[in-house]
């Protein structure tokens, strides 16, 4: 691997390697995922416990039977294809660290140091943070049944289908857990120089109310007490990710330019050490890469 990479030091290959590379990436994403589906097969009983728990909490949950928590099934296939979907669930959830390293390792031969270094930040904070909101989520959810299903008159049972409760918790779990990523974009977009903290503080109250507004719309519930659980933690964690960008400005304007103080006749510094032509090499006076 190291002889392949001083052979070809910037990763660069052709079009038909490029999709040879892909091919074996998408295939080594899938085995792990298919993998983490058959851990989520054998516990799918112990995470439906803990996925219906929410719905279980609900008054409404126990109107067939006035005892047991129930939900519906609607068609023959139904119950095989509910425990279908929560071994993908958690085969999704198990095998994150194989198809994320997957990604990373498509992109990152084409990457400079520095960006393989934000990428590997950003890969290390994805998985937590998206957790973080899914849980978040998850906590929330019993309030948001409660409101909807309190409006049920009381001489009506609630019917609920168990394709709806679980499209619905996974809806809840997907828009919670990927808003808490928004704030990590911000950083790795201001560290990667496309995005600075002025532009971030020209339009930080637009990015505010736009967060409020997708908390409204996106949230499958759209109470009241479920958009700010969404959109308080989302905005805290930006403001987090407003004074990182700002103490990164602010280190990147302490540092002298590259050529500050030379004037137009003066040479610039040249490398002197020795280094592979085909080798990308850094500012003049920090040597090789």
């Amino acid at each position: 691997m190291s002889s392949r990479r001083s052979d070809n030091p910037e990763g660069r290959m052709p079009l038909l390697d490029h999709l040879r590379e892909l091919r074996n990436r998408v295939v080594k994403a899938l085995l792990g995922l298919l993998a983490g589906m058959v851990v989520g097969w054998l516990l799918k009983e112990e995470v439906w416990e803990i996925l219906k728990e929410p719905f279980c909490q609900v008054p409404q949950s126990h109107d067939l039977n006035g005892t047991d928590c129930s939900l519906v099934v609607n068609g023959i296939f139904s119950s095989f294809f509910l425990n279908v979907k929560i071994a993908f669930i958690v085969g999704a959830i198990v095998s994150s660290p194989v198809w994320l390293y997957q990604l990373w390792a498509f992109v990152a031969p084409g990457m400079l140091r520095k960006e393989k270094r934000w990428t590997l930040l950003f890969l290390s904070l994805a998985l937590p943070l998206f957790l973080v909101g899914a849980f978040l989520a998850y906590a929330t959810i019993e309030r948001g049944l409660a409101l909807f299903l309190g409006f049920t008159p009381e001489d009506t049972a609630a019917l609920i289908t168990i394709d709806e409760y679980l499209g619905f918790l996974v809806t809840m779990l997907l828009v919670f857990g990927l808003a808490f990523e928004l704030p990590l974009i911000v950083t790795v977009l201001n560290l990667g120089g496309a995005l600075s903290h002025e532009t971030i503080k020209k339009w930080r109250r637009a990015i505010i109310f736009g967060i409020f507004v997708f908390a409204a719309v996106a949230t499958p519930s759209a109470d009241p007490f479920t958009m700010l659980s969404l959109a308080l933690p989302v905005i805290v964690l930006f403001g987090v990710s407003d004074g990182v960008a700002y103490l990164v400005d602010r280190r990147r304007a302490k540092q002298p330019a590259l050529y500050e103080g030379l004037s137009d006749d003066e040479a610039s510094a040249i490398e002197d050490e020795p280094f592979d032509i085909g080798e990308p090499i850094g500012p003049p006076g920090e040597g090789r890469r």
